[in-house]
């Protein structure tokens, strides 16, 4: 049987995952009357992927069509989860680019693409979302088109085939519809042929001996550790004997235990695997993805998988706040570091080392984002932890101290437009391009930016645009460093009493800032409770009664309303802090806090670097 390996390659919410349930639907993968069949986002299985509304983690699934077995791995469309891209790509023989017919090529559209055509896949251009008020099939054709321009090393990778699809009904065309109506039939019979057509088929040196490289891992409760990869070369019977090789050194040889082919969701075990199929084996208990699976009298490595090198870290350790082991079950320096290191198995795009300086963790990774999934995931296990600013990573170029930039592109509204102009102005950012869409309602601004002064920039944007911006980003490549900004953020309200936070105390300091925290909130000396109005720290008390008297005045039962807090989300709280703070993460809180609890003891450190900066000016 013909085998096709394809990926599906797209910008954040360009409907990667909305087309793979299509495709699983119309070739009856699922019986008529399976839940998935009135589910969507099918492949987004994971709870943090479900409540964000993007992929996260890199799967892998199985149709058949006209007697051919098409394997599907759907992609994250997100640079900060660039390594479960990396790591999977080289599974696939070809790969579907959908771009939003309205949105037209972003960021994220050039990095997937640019990856793909480096690991010389077929490229399916799929132009989704005709349908759309504001589409524009023709220009955003001619926007990827210019696009491969850029990318493409050599002349046959220009050479694609372009479709137009609704991925939302399962509907795709070769040609544009004149006129677009959820009642115009259609189905993927087009999309289907075109795979059958284009992609090489991948049933290719059966006859040699077995070799497969490790892409991705899974974990079976009944029979452990699984290596997932596409046999290279060779097939494998259940009970053979294999060999585990790492570059040029033998691991060790095991026994094939079980063998898995993917159906849909599910695994089917199977006696034998062959080259070209995407495949699962157990009876490995110790491996890494990278490593090479073969026969044993051929242990030849496979070429490693090519990961870029992160650009942010953080410093994550036990929590020290004197509310620590209150809310979480996990909080030891040797439980973080295990989790740590079993996360680093499969996440490509972390590195790990351990602080010098204490019990903490140096993780290194592509992005905020990348950083707060990880931190979010670990909280939701149990952990408490305590995680520092976001800081990158500098590199040493030809004697250059050199720093990581950014492309981003920003679509706002108009009336928007001076305050964003005026928050990249601060931080440095060089506009490379600006253009008006939506007859003008909208623009769209592309500036080039270092990483240090883009921390922290999400959460500004969102305030200045009420919510509506939307902000993303293309990794350049290093710099020579710039000038880095001071801390763009107003100060913080510091509490300078322990206890429960109360009304009365919480209504005196309203006045003062924006509050994080609401009553009865457990609350410690050198908590950060909220943001103050003004660019200077304020220590106030939150946990403050009203004094009782046998006094009545005129208005005495009347109170000023408390504004309710505004709680920070685990990536607003990443953005918000500054390098003398620490956030504390717990499974049930997560609070701001300043790295010297004491007041007294903080007054100290400040005037003591206030010397210590006079001193090096003389």
């Amino acid at each position: 049987m013909p085998i096709k390996n394809v990926a599906i390659i797209a910008h954040v919410d360009h409907g990667k995952t909305t087309l793979v349930d299509a495709m699983l639907k119309q070739t009856h993968t699922f019986r008529d009357n399976q839940k998935e069949m009135s589910e969507t986002l099918i492949m987004d299985s994971n709870d943090l992927e479900k409540e964000k509304g993007i992929t996260i983690l890199a799967k892998n699934t199985a149709i058949f069509y006209r007697d051919t077995k098409i394997n599907i791995i759907d992609t994250p469309g997100h640079a900060d989860f660039a390594g479960e891209v990396e790591r999977t790509i080289n599974m696939a023989s070809a790969a579907i680019l959908l771009v939003d017919a309205a949105e037209g090529p972003l960021p994220q559209t050039k990095f997937v693409l640019k990856k793909a055509l480096q690991s010389g896949l077929k490229i399916i251009l799929v132009i989704n979302k005709i349908d759309k008020k504001d589409a524009s099939p023709k220009n955003t054709v001619k926007e990827v088109e210019n696009l491969f321009l850029e990318l493409a090393s050599n002349a046959s990778s220009l050479q694609f085939t372009t479709l137009y699809a609704v991925g939302r009904d399962g509907k795709v065309f070769y040609r544009l519809p004149t006129h677009y109506s959820s009642q115009l039939p259609g189905d993927l019979t087009p999309l289907f042929d075109t795979i059958l057509k284009e992609v090489p088929d991948a049933v290719v040196n059966s006859e040699k001996p077995f070799q497969m490289l490790i892409s991705t891992l899974d974990y079976d409760n009944y029979v452990g550790k699984l290596c997932i990869g596409r046999v290279s070369q060779g097939c494998l019977n259940k009970n053979q004997l294999i060999t585990l090789v790492d570059g040029d050194k033998i691991i060790g040889a095991y026994k094939a235990q079980k063998l898995y082919t993917f159906e849909g969701l599910e695994k089917k075990e199977v006696e034998q695997v062959s080259a070209g199929d995407i495949v699962a084996i157990a009876g490995i208990a110790k491996l890494t993805i990278g490593q090479t699976v073969t026969h044993p009298d051929f242990p030849v490595s496979l070429p490693k998988i090519n990961v870029e090198e992160p650009t942010i870290k953080v410093t994550i350790g036990p929590n020290t706040s004197p509310l620590a082991g209150l809310e979480g079950n996990l909080g030891s320096s040797r439980q973080i570091k295990e989790r740590l290191l079993k996360e680093k198995e499969t996440n490509l795009g972390l590195k790990i080392e351990s602080d010098l300086e204490g019990a903490n963790f140096i993780v290194h990774g592509r992005g905020e984002l990348h950083l707060a999934i990880l931190i979010e995931t670990m909280r939701r296990e149990g952990f408490e932890l305590q995680v520092s600013k976001p800081q990158v990573i500098y590199k040493t170029i030809n004697g250059v101290l050199s720093e990581p930039y950014e492309e981003v592109t920003v679509d706002i509204e108009k009336k928007f437009l001076g305050s964003i102009s005026e928050e990249f102005g601060k931080r440095k950012g060089d506009l490379l391009d600006m253009k008006t869409e939506n007859n003008g309602y909208n623009i769209r601004l592309k500036y080039k930016i270092s990483e240090n002064n883009l921390l922290g920039i999400r959460s500004s944007l969102l305030n200045k645009t009420r919510g509506t911006v939307v902000l993303n980003s293309y990794f350049l490549g290093y710099f020579p460093k710039g000038l880095k900004i001071d801390s763009v953020r107003n100060g913080a309200l510091i509490a300078v009493k322990p206890g429960l936070s109360m009304t009365y105390g919480l209504v005196n300091a309203q006045d003062r800032g924006n509050l994080f925290v609401g009553p009865g909130d457990d609350i410690y000396e050198g908590m950060v409770v909220g943001v103050a109005n003004r660019d200077k720290d304020i220590e106030i008390n939150v946990c403050k009664e009203k004094k009782l008297t046998n006094n009545r005045s005129k208005g005495e039962g009347t109170s000023i309303p408390l504004i309710p807090a505004s709680a920070l989300s685990l990536e607003q709280a990443l953005d918000f802090i500054n390098d003398d703070e620490i956030l504390e993460v717990t499974p049930k809180t997560i609070r701001i806090r300043k790295k010297i609890l004491s007041l007294v003891k903080r007054r100290v450190e400040y005037r003591r670097n206030k010397i210590s900066d006079a001193q090096q000016d003389i």
